[in-house]
């Protein structure tokens, strides 16, 4: 994800850093109990440090529509979450080095493409009741501040942060392919009725790409 100053005092503490982790890696809204069960934790305490979390803007509150009598909390990675704490760069060089050695013709971004749908179906919920909550919770769990726009019989994501984009100068084509059967691959898993109609990269120091989707059931 990408830098901001303000939160490094909150993730500085081991276990918040743990949850918030296991946030990321989870993808998708979960309950306070399940955070617990995860990190082997008793859930009142888990519960303390996500209230702290959620107060630093790192996760939200959820409750999941359709659940009979008083729903529980669900937690997820914030849309706008900014943690700070930078990765190893090794592993952003990496990136980029792989980027800049992949071909970009077009029997090899049909590769890409065909890579990133299988990416985007292992990234999906095992179980989800709202596609569109779902999509967005795995966009922002990737780190692109997702921000949603619903439309008739669809949405409208737009990313607010490109959390590639140094591998994106070295090679926009295949990091953009990539992410596009990335998405393609993430909707047909949500809701195979689902038609990706619009994929538009931006510049990635900028960031904006939308992303727009159609045909949804129930839409």
């Amino acid at each position: 994800m990408d830098l901001a100053s303000g939160n490094s005092h909150v993730l500085a503490q081991p276990t918040r850093a743990r949850i918030f982790a296991q946030l990321v890696e989870c993808r998708t809204a979960v309950s306070t109990g399940e955070v617990a069960r995860r990190l082997g934790k008793h859930p009142n305490g888990v519960r303390r440090h996500l209230e702290r979390l959620h107060e630093a803007g790192l996760v939200e509150r959820l409750q999941r529509k359709g659940t009979r009598g008083r729903p529980g909390d669900l937690w997820a990675v914030a849309s706008g979450a900014r943690p700070d704490g930078a990765d190893p760069s090794d592993y952003a060089n990496l990136a980029r080095w792989l980027a800049r050695a992949t071909p970009s013709g077009p029997a090899g971004l049909r590769i890409i493409e065909d890579t990133g749908r299988e990416i985007g179906r292992e990234l999906a919920p095992a179980t989800t009741v709202d596609p569109v909550e779902s999509f967005r919770e795995v966009f922002a769990a990737l780190g692109f501040q997702p921000m949603i726009q619903i439309d008739e019989g669809g949405f409208t994501c737009r990313l607010e942060n490109c959390p590639y984009r140094t591998s994106v100068r070295e090679n926009p084509d295949v990091i953009c392919t990539l992410h596009r059967g990335l998405s393609t691959g993430l909707l047909s898993k949500l809701d195979p009725q689902a038609i990706l109609t619009r994929f538009e990269p931006h510049d990635p120091d900028t960031a904006g790409c939308v992303v727009g989707v159609e045909g949804m059931a129930g839409g």
